[in-house]
């Protein structure tokens, strides 16, 4: 069977971890089939992107903002032109906001991010903008659209995929190998989308959000101020009087509780854990890790790898963030 090319293109701004998933995904498919089946091309910002006849294009990009780019404003007439073609369209995290300003999406399925689902909801009506993990509609006559708003649902994602394309014994042997425990319906909730969320000042959820969505680069304090149109200390009063900290404290436990699930959950060595969780520094995240969790990100993994999850002493599993977590939840 001939090989289906995949295009994964990343805008400016938007998660590499989520970029890197599709490829991941697709080579570890690759290397259980009798015989590979698809060869996967990481675009970038300027590249062409009709140069061949795509059979699935995946394009991630960030939630904060419409890219503002010369060198995209082609691209909703590029995907329309990729649909004409029948191409698997993927909208990964802000993705979908561009298939869905093509008009993509009119009638169909797609996932959005908490804090703008009900401004998505208005600007484009006609769009079933859905709360789960991922979505993958496959409405008869028209080409597959899939879509997802965290860069950790996008194995499972990829997986349903896999699974209705091999099937399910491929899909779950793959994600056995990858070291994912299960495989999550596309109507579960996004890890971080908590009820108490409504309960929130709306500023101080769209922060949340903001920061949830940018774990893998942070952004500064300023910016996270900016963006919700409040001022700093505006914004660190919002995090004392709610959430009793500091808006880079709470960001910092967050990234934490990110990579103690990639830790648990995948097969990334350390150093791409703290990477996708923005640890730049080896030493900074080995020593951010222990004093929320009282242990190293290697002994968090070795735990796992022998099999001893759910027998960590309280000094281990009872740490800052922890406490925090269950204070929060």
């Amino acid at each position: 069977m001939a090989l289906s090319d995949v295009a994964v293109c990343l805008l400016p701004g938007a998660s590499r971890l989520a970029a890197q998933a599709v490829a991941e995904l697709l080579e570890g498919a690759n290397a259980l089939l009798d015989t590979p089946r698809y060869r996967v091309h990481l675009l970038a910002l300027g590249q062409p992107l009709l140069e061949r006849p795509w059979d699935q294009f995946w394009l991630v990009a960030p939630w904060r903002s419409m890219v503002d780019s010369e060198a995209l404003a082609a691209l909703p007439g590029q995907l329309q032109a990729l649909a004409a073609r029948q191409a698997l369209l993927g909208g990964l995290e802000g993705g979908a906001l561009w298939l869905a300003s093509a008009g993509l999406l009119e009638g169909r399925r797609a996932c959005s991010i908490e804090w703008l689902r009900e401004h998505l909801q208005r600007q484009h009506p006609g769009v079933i903008w859905s709360p789960g993990l991922w979505e993958l509609d496959a409405s008869p006559g028209q080409p597959q659209v899939a879509s997802c708003s965290r860069p950790l649902a996008v194995p499972d994602l990829l997986l349903a995929l896999l699974a209705r394309e091999h099937g399910e014994p491929l899909a779950r042997q793959l994600a056995a190998r990858l070291g994912l425990s299960a495989l999550r319906a596309r109507d579960e909730r996004v890890l971080g989308e908590t009820a108490g969320h409504a309960l929130m000042p709306p500023k101080l959820a769209e922060a949340l959000a903001l920061m949830q969505a940018n774990l893998a680069e942070p952004l500064p304090t300023d910016e996270v101020a900016r963006l919700v149109g409040l001022s700093r200390r505006q914004l660190e009063r919002l995090f004392k009087q709610h959430l009793d900290s500091l808006p880079s404290r709470h960001y910092l436990e967050l990234r934490l509780q990110r990579s103690r699930e990639l830790l648990q959950r995948t097969g990334q060595s350390i150093l791409q854990v703290g990477l996708a969780c923005g640890f730049t520094s080896g030493p900074h995240f080995s020593n951010a890790y222990k004093a929320a969790f009282g242990c190293t990100p290697r002994e968090e993994r070795a735990r796992e790898l022998a099999g001893l999850r759910g027998q960590r002493t309280p000094e281990t599993s009872g740490g800052t963030l922890a406490r925090d977590a269950r204070q929060t939840a």
